[in-house]
């Protein structure tokens, strides 16, 4: 909890934090309204994926770019800029008014999404690192918070309204005046160039070590994705919950994980990372295990022991990567959270054609898989680790 009190102390620690929690409340929010887009438009779960996939084509478009956009504007900059045009960009999917329009604004999304992610993280580590302070895994505890604070409250105003433009306009403008105020606190980070970026010869050479790393990062961050934008409907479509009902998994996994990441850096300093990452993927398998139950409780209860299992996980695998000797920092946290957050967009759509052409229960058993490869590549890390 040390991490946890020393950003409720220091705006250098809360402000980045902040953006963290933005992220998930805009998504958080855009979730909840996954059900309404599906009935408006009249979408089976491989439109609704198909759709979703334009989201991760924006980031493939936007990574190449993002490391070059960072050293020539900063990490401050860019991290603020990023979060204001999300919080606008999130408001058009749920103004379209065909399915291409809601492509089109999902692929804006992406863009945003991906700029706001890599800037933001490479922004945690820098100043982590100069102020010689752990907090990334508290930071992203506070993402987690965000997606909890999304769904809380975007299920209470579900239940009590029934207008999404307005309930997400709403939101947007909370995140960009909050961010605009905290951003003074941070803007003027510019990317750490101690590090010397590799000769071309050597350059995959050096990004050898962040190989496992991001496949890693990507089954992670697949799985997460995947449980944002698919919880409710599994609650709504396989245990039939009424729509007020469904965000109550995402809910609790956003709950759990929030507590996970609070208390993560905690677990690091006594465990390392490497058996961290190991403890929390094989606590995730065990928590598919419930999930797939698919009765109301138990399933529940997985998700919050699923949230508690992912939770750890993708904070340590950026604190190991920003430690990579040969690759500048924002580099090489540019390379993994990248590839990491590739699979968090594509989550949604490859759940959604294998629940399309079986059932949103195979598509979680899925996961579970996932869950066992990512347990199996952390020990043959920590094989090759002292």
């Amino acid at each position: 909890m040390k991490s946890l009190r020393l950003i409720l102390s220091n705006l250098i620690f809360l402000a980045p934090s902040w953006v963290f929690s933005s992220i998930n409340i805009l998504i958080g929010t855009w979730i909840l309204y996954i059900p309404f887009i599906k009935t408006k438009f009249q979408l089976n779960d491989a439109e609704i994926g198909f759709a979703l996939f334009f989201t991760a084509l924006g980031l493939l478009i936007a990574i190449p770019f993002i490391p070059k956009i960072n050293r020539k504007v900063g990490l401050g900059k860019s991290t603020k800029t990023g979060i204001i045009l999300l919080a606008l960009v999130f408001n058009l999917p749920l103004l379209a008014s065909n399915y291409i329009l809601l492509c089109t604004s999902l692929l804006t999304v992406g863009l945003c999404s991906a700029f706001t992610d890599v800037s933001l993280n490479a922004l945690t580590a820098t100043i982590e690192k100069r102020e010689n302070e752990n907090f990334m895994s508290a930071a992203h505890g506070f993402f987690s918070l965000g997606g909890f604070i999304g769904a809380s409250v975007g299920s209470l105003y579900i239940s009590q309204f029934s207008n999404p433009h307005l309930h997400m306009l709403s939101i947007s403008v909370l995140v960009i005046v909050s961010n605009l105020y905290l951003s003074k606190s941070y803007k003027n980070v510019q990317v750490d160039v101690i590090k010397t970026q590799p000769q071309k010869q050597s350059f995959y050479k050096n990004i050898k070590p962040l190989i496992i790393l991001s496949i890693i990062a990507f089954i992670v961050l697949f799985n997460e994705g995947a449980v944002e934008h698919w919880s409710n409907l599994f609650l709504f479509d396989v245990i039939q919950v009424s729509e007020s009902k469904a965000g109550l998994g995402f809910i609790v996994f956003s709950l759990m994980m929030t507590i996970g990441r609070f208390l993560g850096d905690g677990f690091s300093t006594k465990l390392g990372s490497l058996k961290t990452i190991l403890l929390g993927t094989l606590l995730a398998f065990f928590a598919y295990l419930l999930i797939i139950v698919s009765q109301l409780y138990v399933t529940v209860i997985g998700f919050g022991f699923l949230g508690l299992g992912l939770s750890v996980i993708i904070p340590e695998i950026y604190r190991v990567a920003g430690k990579t000797k040969e690759l500048e920092t924002s580099f090489a946290i540019s390379i993994v959270s990248g590839i990491g957050f590739v699979g968090f967009l594509v989550g949604p759509v490859i759940l959604g054609a294998i629940s399309n052409w079986s059932n949103l229960v195979t598509s979680y058993i899925f996961l579970g898989i996932l869950m066992i490869i990512a347990s199996f590549l952390t020990l043959f890390v920590l094989k090759k680790k002292p």
